[in-house]
């Protein structure tokens, strides 16, 4: 991994000012049969990761058996950021932010919603619904193959139109539809960061008669009690959120060149466009979610109590079996060159540890540009939603994140 010095948040010897706690919604550990001590190590461990200077702002909420141990933020929305001279915003744990690549999971429910209502199956291709896409070869390619990375478009070069080209979603559509498949046996496993969420959301929108955001909003958002859950964001809801900062130590090649491949841009271009009205004003199903982690929170821990959510059945246990099923072994992936395990929408995790901590392998979530982790894990009761405002690729940084993943394992032992 190479790497040059970067920009960091300036942070205070004294975090008690940056932290913010609902203390209305959090159970005492205790209460819950939980070590106190061990809860708190891991809340020190968010602590901790944040005072590395990498994040502008952190929200964290942990339930376990659906009841709230953790809510809680730290950083500010505006006057942290490396470089920018402003006034302080204080940050609350219910802040709106974007999960990135997490929106992927909750992308995929609206697809096993018409799988529910008996008007898909993952195994239907992607061609009876979007006959264009039978193009190239790609006719062979199922819904499930699509959802779990392996339709063999894994990127899509937008340099000539930039980021306006996420406002274009015909031309969106009609490229991929054209674009030639690199793997032609549909075989092999390659992270696609956008492109397949675009096909997916234009099934959804000619199957389900109803546009994404609309789905979005009735099928999952409004059932959950959502507060922000909705694709980018108003102008009136932008100021509430954190920007999005690189920070720490810079990639230079081959780091760079890597990054590239995955969201097909430079970190500094990609990270600046989210901060804009293109992005914000875009409906990107794979990447550009808004929600509290409140909001995110909550659709994992239906799926980790089967659907159920305040008594109401928002998606049926079946429904849910088959959304969180792992597709075939796990599989070094080629877009991000490491070994994973995925379901139709869904990152798996793993043992002896994996991407959501030590003795993973039920647990099932998604993570979002490096630093955004969302997931459940039925072994511990456990739901999570951390959200970040710094992308970062310092080792400084993924070295606490496992410290705290390895602390959360701790503090929720399996049952």
């Amino acid at each position: 991994m190479q790497l040059m010095p970067g920009a960091y948040v300036r942070v205070p010897k004294n975090l008690r000012s940056l932290v913010s706690v609902d203390t209305a919604a959090e159970a005492l550990p205790a209460e819950m049969g939980l070590n106190p001590r061990k809860v708190a190590a891991a809340w020190r461990t968010v602590e901790d990761l944040f005072a590395t200077g990498l994040h502008p702002a952190i929200t964290l909420v942990v339930k376990r058996h659906g009841r709230t141990v953790l809510k809680r933020s730290i950083g500010a929305v505006r006057g942290l950021d490396p470089g920018v001279d402003e006034p302080q915003v204080a940050l609350q744990p219910d802040a709106p932010m974007c999960l990135f690549s997490a929106s992927k999971s909750i992308s995929a429910l609206l697809v096993h919603k018409l799988i529910e209502d008996g008007k898909l199956s993952l195994d239907d291709r992607v061609a009876a619904y979007i006959p264009e896409f039978a193009a190239r070869g790609k006719h062979r390619v199922t819904l499930r193959e699509l959802m779990a990375h392996r339709a063999a478009i894994p990127s899509l070069t937008v340099e000539t139109q930039g980021a306006e080209l996420l406002n274009n979603w015909d031309v969106l559509i009609a490229t991929l539809c054209a674009a030639r498949p690199v793997d032609r046996e549909f075989r092999q496993q390659a992270y696609h960061a956008l492109t397949a969420g675009f096909i997916l959301g234009e099934i959804v929108q000619r199957v389900g008669q109803i546009s994404l955001p609309e789905a979005l909003e009735q099928w999952i958002a409004r059932p959950l009690g959502c507060q922000h859950l909705q694709y980018g964001a108003p102008p009136a809801l932008r100021a509430q959120m954190p920007r999005n900062a690189v920070t720490g130590l810079r990639p230079v090649w081959p780091l760079s060149a890597y990054i590239r491949s995955i969201i097909g841009v430079d970190m500094d271009e990609g990270v600046s466009a989210t901060n804009e009205d293109p992005f914000l004003s875009a409906v990107v199903p794979a990447g550009n979610l808004t929600a509290s982690a409140e909001d995110a929170n909550r659709v994992f821990q239906m799926l980790l109590d089967g659907g159920r959510f305040e008594g109401r059945q928002i998606f049926r246990p079946e429904t849910v079996a088959r959304a969180i099923e792992p597709v075939g072994p796990i599989q070094f992936d080629r877009t991000l060159k490491v070994p994973l395990r995925f379901s139709a929408g869904f990152m798996l995790g793993e043992k002896p540890f994996g991407l959501f901590g030590p003795q993973s392998q039920r647990a099932f979530g998604h993570l979002g540009f490096v630093n955004v982790l969302c997931w459940a894990d039925p072994h511990r009761a456990l739901s999570v939603a951390l959200l970040t405002s710094g992308k970062s690729v310092s080792p400084n940084g993924l070295w606490h994140t496992a410290l705290w993943l390895r602390a959360m394992a701790r503090a929720f032992p399996k049952l």
